[in-house]
């Protein structure tokens, strides 16, 4: 994943040249940066001292991530609730059942409501890994209303005096309105009995500028407050962690990789940068 080594290295051996930098440009934009913060990334690397090229690129990248906290808002006393969003086919169900495991290693008590009424197979998977792990999932009746599938899960978890609750939400993106009024209620529904402390928003890295399309659909219509990236396993481009938080100021909280409910990391972001400069 590290974009800039190869250009690094030209650069401090004193042999670049102008089809470098045009080399260099096509990898950031095919890596999913985008043309804007490519073109602002090479003017810096251009108008950079050779023996501080490496410290300004960092110091440079740093200041595109979101300032915006990466910790997940836990209550100390009561049961924290957390919307899982996204379109369908981006990993949002598996991802539900990295958190269950997430939380589980954790000795944390975990409820989830599979509010995907639309989707058996989404049911089904949920409950799956529910039974593997321990976790209780609330579900309800094929193509129910989803806020009232929610609304039973937060009753349980709060009866089960669960730590944290998660809600499977829907993902069919046919119109954005629907979408988002259907998420919208949930949330009004579960917020006249508890606060929704976390809105994550699955989000496929393989999708490119598609996948960033689908942050800022929803940053718009939706308090997201993180992202979990789904398919990080190598063959993801480097740049869309960086180009959706400096677009969306929303941040990775979670990397999804591989498709055990073990593949699941926190994003460290200093490491992240590391890695596209190492």
């Amino acid at each position: 994943m590290a974009l800039f080594s190869k250009l690094l290295n030209k650069i401090r051996g004193g042999s670049i040249a102008a089809a470098d930098w045009d080399e260099f440009e096509r990898t950031l934009i095919e890596s999913d940066l985008g043309a804007q913060l490519t073109q602002e990334i090479i003017t810096l690397a251009r108008s950079a001292k050779v023996d501080e090229i490496e410290s300004a690129l960092l110091q440079a990248l740093s200041a595109k991530l979101s300032s915006a906290p990466r910790d997940l808002a836990l209550r100390a006393d009561g049961v924290t609730t957390i919307l899982v969003v996204g379109v369908n086919g981006t990993g949002k169900t598996t991802s539900v059942a990295k958190l269950m495991k997430f939380f589980t290693d954790q000795k944390l008590k975990v409820v989830v409501a599979a509010a995907d009424t639309f989707r058996a197979a989404a049911i089904d998977q949920i409950q799956t890994w529910g039974t593997r792990l321990g976790v209780p999932v609330v579900v309800g009746k094929s193509e129910s209303d989803p806020a009232s599938v929610a609304f039973d899960g937060l009753k349980r978890a709060m009866s089960d005096q669960a730590n944290i609750f998660i809600v499977d939400t829907a993902g069919r993106l046919h119109t954005k309105s629907g979408l988002m009024d259907e998420l919208g209620k949930i949330r009004r529904v579960l917020e006249k009995v508890n606060p929704v402390d976390e809105v994550l928003l699955v989000v496929d890295a393989t999708t490119g500028q598609n996948g960033i399309t689908q942050a800022k659909l929803f940053a718009e219509s939706v308090q997201v407050t993180g992202l979990i990236l789904t398919k990080m396993d190598g063959s993801a481009k480097g740049g869309i962690a960086l180009a959706i938080e400096s677009l969306t100021g929303i941040p990775v909280k979670f990397i999804g990789s591989g498709e055990s409910a073990a593949d699941l990391q926190v994003f460290e972001p200093e490491k992240y940068l590391q890695g596209l400069l190492a």
